[in-house]
Protein backbone atom coordinates (compact mmCIF):
# COMPACT_ATOMS: atom_id res chain seq x y z
CA UNK A 1 0.00 0.00 0.00
CA UNK A 2 1.09 3.58 0.53
CA UNK A 3 4.62 3.90 1.81
CA UNK A 4 5.65 5.98 4.80
CA UNK A 5 5.45 9.68 4.20
CA UNK A 6 9.00 10.92 4.88
CA UNK A 7 10.70 14.18 4.24
CA UNK A 8 7.50 16.16 3.90
CA UNK A 9 8.30 19.65 2.69
CA UNK A 10 5.72 22.37 2.26
CA UNK A 11 7.24 23.37 -1.05
CA UNK A 12 7.58 19.88 -2.49
CA UNK A 13 5.12 18.14 -4.76
CA UNK A 14 1.88 19.68 -3.52
CA UNK A 15 -0.97 20.54 -5.86
CA UNK A 16 -0.82 24.27 -5.22
CA UNK A 17 -3.58 24.95 -7.73
CA UNK A 18 -5.96 22.86 -5.63
CA UNK A 19 -4.80 24.47 -2.37
CA UNK A 20 -5.08 27.98 -3.85
CA UNK A 21 -8.61 27.25 -5.00
CA UNK A 22 -9.48 26.07 -1.49
CA UNK A 23 -8.11 29.27 0.09
CA UNK A 24 -9.91 31.52 -2.42
CA UNK A 25 -13.26 29.90 -1.69
CA UNK A 26 -12.75 30.11 2.07
CA UNK A 27 -11.75 33.80 1.96
CA UNK A 28 -14.54 34.71 -0.46
CA UNK A 29 -16.97 32.84 1.76
CA UNK A 30 -15.84 34.86 4.79
CA UNK A 31 -16.38 38.13 2.91
CA UNK A 32 -19.89 37.10 1.95
CA UNK A 33 -20.73 35.88 5.44
CA UNK A 34 -19.91 39.37 6.74
CA UNK A 35 -21.96 40.91 3.93
CA UNK A 36 -24.96 38.80 4.93
CA UNK A 37 -24.86 39.87 8.60
CA UNK A 38 -23.34 43.36 8.58
CA UNK A 39 -26.79 44.96 8.63
CA UNK A 40 -27.47 43.47 12.07
CA UNK A 41 -27.03 45.80 15.01
CA UNK A 42 -23.59 45.86 16.66
CA UNK A 43 -20.39 44.03 15.88
CA UNK A 44 -17.64 44.49 13.31
CA UNK A 45 -15.93 42.22 10.81
CA UNK A 46 -13.51 40.86 13.44
CA UNK A 47 -15.93 40.89 16.36
CA UNK A 48 -16.49 37.45 17.88
CA UNK A 49 -20.10 38.45 18.55
CA UNK A 50 -20.81 38.29 14.82
CA UNK A 51 -20.85 35.30 12.51
CA UNK A 52 -17.97 36.68 10.49
CA UNK A 53 -15.81 36.86 13.62
CA UNK A 54 -16.76 33.32 14.61
CA UNK A 55 -16.07 32.11 11.09
CA UNK A 56 -12.51 33.42 11.39
CA UNK A 57 -12.11 31.12 14.39
CA UNK A 58 -13.46 28.18 12.39
CA UNK A 59 -11.09 29.01 9.51
CA UNK A 60 -8.03 29.18 11.77
CA UNK A 61 -8.93 25.89 13.46
CA UNK A 62 -9.62 24.33 10.03
CA UNK A 63 -6.14 25.33 8.86
CA UNK A 64 -4.69 23.76 12.01
CA UNK A 65 -6.57 20.55 11.24
CA UNK A 66 -5.22 20.62 7.67
CA UNK A 67 -1.66 21.16 8.91
CA UNK A 68 -1.93 18.24 11.31
CA UNK A 69 -3.24 15.95 8.58
CA UNK A 70 -0.56 16.99 6.08
CA UNK A 71 2.50 17.20 8.35
CA UNK A 72 1.84 15.12 11.46
CA UNK A 73 -0.40 12.15 10.69
CA UNK A 74 1.19 9.30 8.68
CA UNK A 75 -0.79 8.84 5.45
CA UNK A 76 -0.83 5.05 5.77
CA UNK A 77 -3.02 5.54 8.86
CA UNK A 78 -5.94 6.52 6.62
CA UNK A 79 -5.66 3.13 4.92
CA UNK A 80 -5.14 0.91 7.96
CA UNK A 81 -7.59 2.79 10.15
CA UNK A 82 -10.43 3.18 7.64
CA UNK A 83 -12.55 0.35 9.10
CA UNK A 84 -12.19 1.54 12.71
CA UNK A 85 -12.91 5.14 11.71
CA UNK A 86 -16.00 4.07 9.76
CA UNK A 87 -17.42 2.01 12.66
CA UNK A 88 -16.73 4.84 15.12
CA UNK A 89 -18.52 7.42 12.98
CA UNK A 90 -21.54 5.13 12.46
CA UNK A 91 -21.66 4.78 16.26
CA UNK A 92 -21.68 8.60 16.57
CA UNK A 93 -24.47 8.86 13.99
CA UNK A 94 -26.62 6.48 16.02
CA UNK A 95 -25.69 8.05 19.36
CA UNK A 96 -26.59 11.57 18.28
CA UNK A 97 -30.22 10.48 17.75
CA UNK A 98 -30.48 9.74 21.48
CA UNK A 99 -27.90 12.13 22.99
CA UNK A 100 -27.86 15.05 20.57
CA UNK A 101 -29.75 18.32 20.67
CA UNK A 102 -32.60 19.17 18.32
CA UNK A 103 -31.89 21.98 15.87
CA UNK A 104 -34.64 23.03 13.44
CA UNK A 105 -36.46 19.74 13.82
CA UNK A 106 -33.37 17.58 13.31
CA UNK A 107 -31.65 15.69 16.12
CA UNK A 108 -28.24 15.47 14.49
CA UNK A 109 -26.01 17.74 16.58
CA UNK A 110 -23.81 17.20 19.63
CA UNK A 111 -23.48 20.33 21.74
CA UNK A 112 -20.43 21.12 23.86
CA UNK A 113 -20.96 24.55 25.38
CA UNK A 114 -20.85 27.12 22.57
CA UNK A 115 -19.66 24.53 20.02
CA UNK A 116 -21.95 22.27 18.04
CA UNK A 117 -20.71 19.26 16.11
CA UNK A 118 -22.58 17.30 13.43
CA UNK A 119 -21.35 13.70 12.88
CA UNK A 120 -23.08 13.60 9.49
CA UNK A 121 -20.39 15.92 8.14
CA UNK A 122 -17.46 13.62 8.95
CA UNK A 123 -19.43 10.54 7.91
CA UNK A 124 -18.70 11.51 4.31
CA UNK A 125 -14.98 11.23 5.09
CA UNK A 126 -15.27 7.89 6.88
CA UNK A 127 -17.48 6.44 4.13
CA UNK A 128 -15.07 7.62 1.43
CA UNK A 129 -12.10 6.07 3.23
CA UNK A 130 -13.98 2.83 3.84
CA UNK A 131 -15.00 2.57 0.19
CA UNK A 132 -11.41 3.26 -0.90
CA UNK A 133 -10.03 0.63 1.51
CA UNK A 134 -12.48 -2.09 0.45
CA UNK A 135 -12.59 -1.35 -3.28
CA UNK A 136 -8.81 -1.07 -3.63
CA UNK A 137 -8.35 -4.74 -2.73
CA UNK A 138 -6.95 -6.77 -5.60
CA UNK A 139 -9.86 -9.22 -5.69
CA UNK A 140 -12.62 -6.59 -5.61
CA UNK A 141 -14.71 -6.29 -8.78
CA UNK A 142 -17.71 -3.96 -8.80
CA UNK A 143 -19.22 -6.08 -11.58
CA UNK A 144 -19.56 -9.01 -9.15
CA UNK A 145 -22.87 -8.95 -7.29
CA UNK A 146 -21.27 -9.74 -3.92
CA UNK A 147 -18.81 -6.85 -4.19
CA UNK A 148 -21.46 -4.45 -5.49
CA UNK A 149 -23.72 -5.26 -2.53
CA UNK A 150 -20.79 -4.73 -0.13
CA UNK A 151 -20.13 -1.25 -1.58
CA UNK A 152 -23.87 -0.47 -1.45
CA UNK A 153 -23.96 -1.55 2.21
CA UNK A 154 -21.03 0.72 3.10
CA UNK A 155 -22.88 3.65 1.54
CA UNK A 156 -26.35 2.66 2.74
CA UNK A 157 -25.73 2.22 6.49
CA UNK A 158 -24.71 5.82 7.32
CA UNK A 159 -27.15 7.14 4.73
CA UNK A 160 -30.13 5.43 6.38
CA UNK A 161 -29.06 6.52 9.87
CA UNK A 162 -28.78 10.12 8.65
CA UNK A 163 -32.29 9.86 7.18
CA UNK A 164 -33.46 8.74 10.64
CA UNK A 165 -31.93 11.96 12.02
CA UNK A 166 -34.17 13.90 9.57
CA UNK A 167 -31.12 15.21 7.71
CA UNK A 168 -32.42 14.58 4.20
CA UNK A 169 -29.93 16.95 2.58
CA UNK A 170 -26.87 15.23 4.04
CA UNK A 171 -28.30 11.82 3.13
CA UNK A 172 -28.91 12.92 -0.46
CA UNK A 173 -25.19 13.68 -0.86
CA UNK A 174 -24.51 9.94 -0.59
CA UNK A 175 -26.21 9.44 -3.95
CA UNK A 176 -23.16 11.15 -5.45
CA UNK A 177 -21.01 8.09 -4.69
CA UNK A 178 -22.65 6.50 -7.72
CA UNK A 179 -20.25 8.56 -9.88
CA UNK A 180 -17.25 6.97 -8.18
CA UNK A 181 -18.80 3.51 -8.61
CA UNK A 182 -19.34 4.27 -12.29
CA UNK A 183 -15.66 5.22 -12.66
CA UNK A 184 -14.69 1.93 -11.03
CA UNK A 185 -16.67 -0.15 -13.51
CA UNK A 186 -20.34 0.00 -12.52
CA UNK A 187 -22.55 -0.27 -15.58
CA UNK A 188 -24.02 2.99 -16.80
CA UNK A 189 -27.46 1.40 -16.93
CA UNK A 190 -27.64 1.75 -13.16
CA UNK A 191 -27.46 5.52 -13.66
CA UNK A 192 -30.22 5.21 -16.25
CA UNK A 193 -32.35 3.25 -13.79
CA UNK A 194 -31.89 5.93 -11.13
CA UNK A 195 -32.84 8.59 -13.64
CA UNK A 196 -35.94 6.63 -14.69
CA UNK A 197 -36.94 6.25 -11.05
CA UNK A 198 -36.73 10.00 -10.43
CA UNK A 199 -38.56 10.77 -13.69
CA UNK A 200 -41.32 8.28 -12.86
CA UNK A 201 -41.76 9.78 -9.38
CA UNK A 202 -42.02 13.33 -10.75
CA UNK A 203 -44.38 12.41 -13.61
CA UNK A 204 -46.66 10.45 -11.28
CA UNK A 205 -46.95 13.47 -8.97
CA UNK A 206 -47.22 16.23 -11.56
CA UNK A 207 -49.03 14.51 -14.45
CA UNK A 208 -50.66 11.12 -13.82
CA UNK A 209 -49.72 7.47 -13.33
CA UNK A 210 -50.86 6.86 -16.93
CA UNK A 211 -48.39 9.43 -18.27
CA UNK A 212 -45.61 8.01 -16.09
CA UNK A 213 -46.11 4.41 -17.28
CA UNK A 214 -46.45 5.42 -20.95
CA UNK A 215 -43.24 7.49 -20.74
CA UNK A 216 -41.49 4.61 -18.99
CA UNK A 217 -42.55 2.19 -21.74
CA UNK A 218 -41.40 4.56 -24.49
CA UNK A 219 -37.98 5.13 -22.90
CA UNK A 220 -37.46 1.41 -22.26
CA UNK A 221 -38.28 0.47 -25.86
CA UNK A 222 -36.05 3.30 -27.10
CA UNK A 223 -33.01 1.88 -25.30
CA UNK A 224 -33.87 -1.60 -26.55
CA UNK A 225 -33.96 -0.24 -30.10
CA UNK A 226 -30.70 1.60 -29.49
CA UNK A 227 -29.08 -1.59 -28.26
CA UNK A 228 -30.06 -3.59 -31.36
CA UNK A 229 -29.47 -0.59 -33.68
CA UNK A 230 -33.05 -0.29 -34.93
CA UNK A 231 -33.71 3.36 -34.12
CA UNK A 232 -35.43 3.92 -37.49
CA UNK A 233 -38.06 1.28 -36.82
CA UNK A 234 -38.55 2.59 -33.28
CA UNK A 235 -39.17 6.10 -34.62
CA UNK A 236 -41.64 4.72 -37.15
CA UNK A 237 -43.54 2.24 -34.98
CA UNK A 238 -42.65 3.19 -31.42
CA UNK A 239 -43.45 6.88 -31.65
CA UNK A 240 -46.61 6.11 -33.61
CA UNK A 241 -47.81 3.63 -31.01
CA UNK A 242 -46.90 6.03 -28.21
CA UNK A 243 -48.85 8.85 -29.84
CA UNK A 244 -51.93 6.62 -30.19
CA UNK A 245 -51.63 5.42 -26.59
CA UNK A 246 -51.37 9.01 -25.38
CA UNK A 247 -54.83 9.57 -26.90
CA UNK A 248 -56.31 6.51 -25.20
CA UNK A 249 -57.81 8.38 -22.20
CA UNK A 250 -59.47 10.83 -24.58
CA UNK A 251 -60.80 7.98 -26.76
CA UNK A 252 -62.26 6.13 -23.76
CA UNK A 253 -63.98 9.29 -22.54
CA UNK A 254 -65.35 9.86 -26.04
CA UNK A 255 -66.75 6.32 -26.17
CA UNK A 256 -68.34 6.76 -22.79
CA UNK A 257 -69.97 10.02 -23.91
CA UNK A 258 -71.20 8.37 -27.13
CA UNK A 259 -72.53 5.05 -25.89
CA UNK A 260 -73.28 5.50 -22.19
CA UNK A 261 -76.20 7.77 -21.25
CA UNK A 262 -75.24 10.18 -18.49
CA UNK A 263 -71.57 9.15 -18.40
CA UNK A 264 -70.46 12.76 -17.95
CA UNK A 265 -72.86 13.18 -15.04
CA UNK A 266 -71.49 10.06 -13.40
CA UNK A 267 -67.88 11.21 -13.87
CA UNK A 268 -68.74 14.62 -12.46
CA UNK A 269 -69.86 12.96 -9.24
CA UNK A 270 -73.63 12.63 -9.53
CA UNK A 271 -74.95 11.95 -6.03
CA UNK A 272 -78.51 10.87 -6.83
CA UNK A 273 -78.39 7.09 -6.39
CA UNK A 274 -81.77 6.47 -8.09
CA UNK A 275 -80.78 8.47 -11.24
CA UNK A 276 -77.39 6.77 -11.32
CA UNK A 277 -78.98 3.33 -11.10
CA UNK A 278 -81.41 4.22 -13.90
CA UNK A 279 -78.55 5.36 -16.15
CA UNK A 280 -76.58 2.19 -15.54
CA UNK A 281 -79.62 -0.07 -16.00
CA UNK A 282 -80.32 1.46 -19.40
CA UNK A 283 -76.79 0.94 -20.66
CA UNK A 284 -75.23 -2.29 -21.81
CA UNK A 285 -71.86 -0.52 -21.76
CA UNK A 286 -71.88 0.47 -18.08
CA UNK A 287 -68.87 -1.76 -17.34
CA UNK A 288 -66.72 0.67 -19.34
CA UNK A 289 -67.27 3.26 -16.61
CA UNK A 290 -65.33 1.06 -14.21
CA UNK A 291 -62.34 0.59 -16.51
CA UNK A 292 -59.69 3.30 -16.21
CA UNK A 293 -57.37 4.04 -19.17
CA UNK A 294 -54.35 2.95 -17.14
CA UNK A 295 -55.71 -0.61 -16.99
CA UNK A 296 -55.88 -0.74 -20.79
CA UNK A 297 -52.29 0.49 -20.92
CA UNK A 298 -51.12 -2.12 -18.40
CA UNK A 299 -52.96 -4.85 -20.29
CA UNK A 300 -51.06 -3.90 -23.46
CA UNK A 301 -47.59 -3.38 -21.96
CA UNK A 302 -47.26 -5.46 -18.80
CA UNK A 303 -47.38 -8.93 -20.45
CA UNK A 304 -44.34 -7.92 -22.53
CA UNK A 305 -42.12 -7.81 -19.41
CA UNK A 306 -42.31 -11.51 -18.37
CA UNK A 307 -42.13 -12.51 -22.05
CA UNK A 308 -38.95 -10.45 -22.37
CA UNK A 309 -37.48 -12.07 -19.24
CA UNK A 310 -38.08 -15.54 -20.65
CA UNK A 311 -36.55 -14.56 -23.99
CA UNK A 312 -33.60 -12.98 -22.19
CA UNK A 313 -32.94 -16.21 -20.30
CA UNK A 314 -33.17 -18.38 -23.40
CA UNK A 315 -31.01 -16.21 -25.63
CA UNK A 316 -28.65 -14.98 -22.89
CA UNK A 317 -29.64 -11.42 -23.75
CA UNK A 318 -28.95 -9.75 -20.40
CA UNK A 319 -29.72 -6.26 -21.68
CA UNK A 320 -33.25 -7.34 -22.59
CA UNK A 321 -33.71 -8.84 -19.13
CA UNK A 322 -32.38 -5.72 -17.43
CA UNK A 323 -34.74 -3.55 -19.48
CA UNK A 324 -37.73 -5.72 -18.54
CA UNK A 325 -36.78 -5.54 -14.86
CA UNK A 326 -36.36 -1.76 -15.12
CA UNK A 327 -39.86 -1.49 -16.56
CA UNK A 328 -41.32 -3.62 -13.76
CA UNK A 329 -39.46 -1.57 -11.13
CA UNK A 330 -40.82 1.58 -12.76
CA UNK A 331 -44.41 0.32 -12.52
CA UNK A 332 -43.81 -0.56 -8.87
CA UNK A 333 -42.49 2.98 -8.37
CA UNK A 334 -45.63 4.45 -9.92
CA UNK A 335 -47.90 2.59 -7.52
CA UNK A 336 -45.68 3.27 -4.49
CA UNK A 337 -45.30 7.01 -5.17
CA UNK A 338 -48.51 7.86 -3.34
CA UNK A 339 -47.38 5.90 -0.27
CA UNK A 340 -43.87 7.40 -0.33
CA UNK A 341 -45.13 10.93 -0.81
CA UNK A 342 -47.98 10.90 1.70
CA UNK A 343 -46.86 8.41 4.33
CA UNK A 344 -43.04 8.46 4.29
CA UNK A 345 -42.18 12.11 3.64
CA UNK A 346 -42.91 14.63 6.37
CA UNK A 347 -45.26 17.58 5.93
CA UNK A 348 -42.54 20.18 5.33
CA UNK A 349 -40.78 17.90 2.84
CA UNK A 350 -44.01 17.34 0.89
CA UNK A 351 -44.69 21.06 0.87
CA UNK A 352 -41.24 21.90 -0.48
CA UNK A 353 -41.53 19.31 -3.26
CA UNK A 354 -45.01 20.59 -4.18
CA UNK A 355 -43.71 24.15 -4.43
CA UNK A 356 -40.66 23.04 -6.43
CA UNK A 357 -42.75 21.05 -8.93
CA UNK A 358 -45.34 23.81 -9.26
CA UNK A 359 -48.10 21.75 -7.64
CA UNK A 360 -48.86 24.62 -5.29
CA UNK A 361 -47.93 28.27 -4.94
CA UNK A 362 -46.93 29.47 -1.47
CA UNK A 363 -44.69 32.56 -1.80
CA UNK A 364 -45.30 33.67 1.79
CA UNK A 365 -45.03 30.22 3.38
CA UNK A 366 -42.97 27.22 2.33
CA UNK A 367 -41.87 28.94 -0.88
CA UNK A 368 -40.78 32.14 0.86
CA UNK A 369 -37.08 31.28 1.11
CA UNK A 370 -36.77 30.29 -2.55
CA UNK A 371 -38.85 33.26 -3.73
CA UNK A 372 -36.70 35.76 -1.82
CA UNK A 373 -33.56 33.93 -2.90
CA UNK A 374 -34.43 34.24 -6.60
CA UNK A 375 -35.33 37.93 -6.10
CA UNK A 376 -31.93 38.55 -4.49
CA UNK A 377 -29.96 36.71 -7.19
CA UNK A 378 -31.97 38.25 -10.03
CA UNK A 379 -31.62 41.78 -8.65
CA UNK A 380 -27.83 41.53 -8.92
CA UNK A 381 -27.92 41.69 -12.71
CA UNK A 382 -24.69 41.27 -14.63
CA UNK A 383 -22.14 42.75 -12.22
CA UNK A 384 -24.07 43.05 -8.94
CA UNK A 385 -24.98 45.95 -6.68
CA UNK A 386 -21.53 46.12 -5.12
CA UNK A 387 -20.05 44.70 -1.94
CA UNK A 388 -22.19 45.49 1.15
CA UNK A 389 -24.77 47.23 -1.04
CA UNK A 390 -27.30 44.42 -1.43
CA UNK A 391 -30.71 45.40 -0.09
CA UNK A 392 -32.05 41.84 0.20
CA UNK A 393 -28.84 40.93 1.99
CA UNK A 394 -28.56 43.98 4.23
CA UNK A 395 -32.16 43.90 5.45
CA UNK A 396 -32.35 40.15 5.99
CA UNK A 397 -35.15 39.27 3.57
CA UNK A 398 -33.62 35.83 2.88
CA UNK A 399 -33.56 33.52 5.94
CA UNK A 400 -30.37 31.53 6.61
CA UNK A 401 -28.48 33.79 4.23
CA UNK A 402 -25.09 33.23 5.85
CA UNK A 403 -25.49 29.42 5.85
CA UNK A 404 -27.63 27.52 3.36
CA UNK A 405 -28.43 30.57 1.20
CA UNK A 406 -24.97 32.21 1.09
CA UNK A 407 -25.08 32.00 -2.73
CA UNK A 408 -27.83 34.67 -2.68
CA UNK A 409 -25.32 37.18 -1.33
CA UNK A 410 -22.96 36.33 -4.18
CA UNK A 411 -25.72 36.79 -6.74
CA UNK A 412 -27.00 40.09 -5.38
CA UNK A 413 -23.72 41.84 -4.61
CA UNK A 414 -21.42 40.28 -7.22
CA UNK A 415 -23.98 39.59 -9.93
CA UNK A 416 -23.88 37.03 -12.73
CA UNK A 417 -20.12 37.52 -13.07
CA UNK A 418 -19.57 36.65 -9.42
CA UNK A 419 -21.86 33.60 -9.60
CA UNK A 420 -20.06 32.25 -12.66
CA UNK A 421 -16.71 32.91 -10.99
CA UNK A 422 -17.69 30.93 -7.89
CA UNK A 423 -19.03 28.02 -9.94
CA UNK A 424 -15.86 28.00 -12.05
CA UNK A 425 -13.73 27.90 -8.89
CA UNK A 426 -15.64 24.88 -7.65
CA UNK A 427 -15.49 23.29 -11.08
CA UNK A 428 -11.74 23.85 -11.24
CA UNK A 429 -11.28 22.35 -7.77
CA UNK A 430 -13.30 19.26 -8.67
CA UNK A 431 -11.39 18.85 -11.94
CA UNK A 432 -8.02 19.15 -10.16
CA UNK A 433 -9.07 16.40 -7.74
CA UNK A 434 -10.19 14.15 -10.61
CA UNK A 435 -7.01 14.81 -12.60
CA UNK A 436 -4.83 14.07 -9.58
CA UNK A 437 -6.86 10.95 -8.83
CA UNK A 438 -6.44 9.69 -12.41
CA UNK A 439 -2.66 10.20 -12.21
CA UNK A 440 -2.34 8.13 -9.02
CA UNK A 441 -0.84 4.67 -9.10
CA UNK A 442 -2.63 3.53 -5.95
CA UNK A 443 -6.26 2.46 -6.33
CA UNK A 444 -6.93 3.74 -2.81
CA UNK A 445 -5.97 7.32 -3.74
CA UNK A 446 -7.95 7.26 -6.97
CA UNK A 447 -11.12 5.92 -5.36
CA UNK A 448 -10.90 8.32 -2.43
CA UNK A 449 -10.29 11.25 -4.80
CA UNK A 450 -13.42 10.43 -6.79
CA UNK A 451 -15.39 10.20 -3.53
CA UNK A 452 -14.21 13.70 -2.56
CA UNK A 453 -15.08 15.08 -5.99
CA UNK A 454 -18.53 13.45 -5.85
CA UNK A 455 -19.31 14.93 -2.43
CA UNK A 456 -18.24 18.41 -3.53
CA UNK A 457 -20.31 18.17 -6.71
CA UNK A 458 -23.45 17.01 -4.90
CA UNK A 459 -23.18 19.81 -2.31
CA UNK A 460 -22.62 22.36 -5.06
CA UNK A 461 -25.49 21.09 -7.23
CA UNK A 462 -28.03 20.78 -4.39
CA UNK A 463 -27.16 24.06 -2.65
CA UNK A 464 -27.10 26.27 -5.74
CA UNK A 465 -30.07 24.35 -7.15
CA UNK A 466 -32.25 25.16 -4.15
CA UNK A 467 -31.28 28.87 -4.22
CA UNK A 468 -32.45 29.20 -7.83
CA UNK A 469 -35.55 27.03 -7.41
CA UNK A 470 -34.63 23.82 -9.25
CA UNK A 471 -34.12 21.74 -6.08
CA UNK A 472 -36.21 21.51 -2.90
CA UNK A 473 -34.99 23.41 0.17
CA UNK A 474 -33.37 20.65 2.22
CA UNK A 475 -30.79 22.55 4.27
CA UNK A 476 -27.33 21.80 2.94
CA UNK A 477 -24.30 24.15 3.12
CA UNK A 478 -22.22 25.46 0.24
CA UNK A 479 -18.80 23.82 0.81
CA UNK A 480 -16.11 26.09 2.31
CA UNK A 481 -18.26 29.22 1.93
CA UNK A 482 -21.27 28.74 4.22
CA UNK A 483 -21.03 29.77 7.86
CA UNK A 484 -20.38 26.95 10.32
CA UNK A 485 -17.54 24.99 11.87
CA UNK A 486 -18.66 21.38 11.28
CA UNK A 487 -18.98 21.74 7.52
CA UNK A 488 -15.76 23.73 7.11
CA UNK A 489 -13.75 21.35 9.29
CA UNK A 490 -15.13 18.29 7.51
CA UNK A 491 -14.44 19.54 3.98
CA UNK A 492 -11.01 20.85 5.01
CA UNK A 493 -10.11 17.46 6.48
CA UNK A 494 -11.52 15.63 3.45
CA UNK A 495 -9.49 17.74 1.03
CA UNK A 496 -6.36 17.67 3.22
CA UNK A 497 -6.41 13.86 3.32
CA UNK A 498 -6.54 13.78 -0.46
CA UNK A 499 -3.75 16.37 -0.69
CA UNK A 500 -1.45 14.27 1.50
CA UNK A 501 -2.28 11.08 -0.44
CA UNK A 502 -1.67 12.90 -3.71
CA UNK A 503 1.60 14.33 -2.33
CA UNK A 504 2.78 10.77 -1.70
CA UNK A 505 1.78 9.77 -5.23
CA UNK A 506 3.76 12.60 -6.80
CA UNK A 507 7.07 10.99 -5.87
CA UNK A 508 6.45 8.67 -8.84
CA UNK A 509 6.01 11.52 -11.34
Amino acid sequence: MIESFKGRSIGQSFDWKLLSCYLLLVIFGLLNIYASVHGEAGGTFLSFSTRSGKQIVWIVTALVIAALIIFAIPPELWVSGAVIFYIFVVFLLVAVIFLGVEVKGSRSWFEFGPVRFQPAEISKISTSLMLAAVMSRSNFKISKLKDFLLAALIIGVPMLVIVAEDETGSALVYVGFIFMLYREGLTGWILMLIGLTILTFVLTLTASPYTAILTLAMITTFFLALNIRKIGKWILYGLGTGAIMSLLPWLINLLQEEFIPGAALLRDGLDDAWVKATILANSSWHWLLKVKPIYFLLALTLPAAPAALVKSYRKKDYFLGASALAFLVGIFMVYSTDFLFNDVLQDHQRSRIEVLLGMRDDPSGVGYNVNQSMIAIGSGGLSGKGYLNGTQTTYGFVPEQSTDFIFCTVGEEWGFVGCVGVILLYGFMIMRIIIDAEHSREHFTRIYGYCVASCLFMHLFINIGMTIGIMPVIGIPLPLMSYGGSSLWAFTAMIAIFVVLDHEERKYF
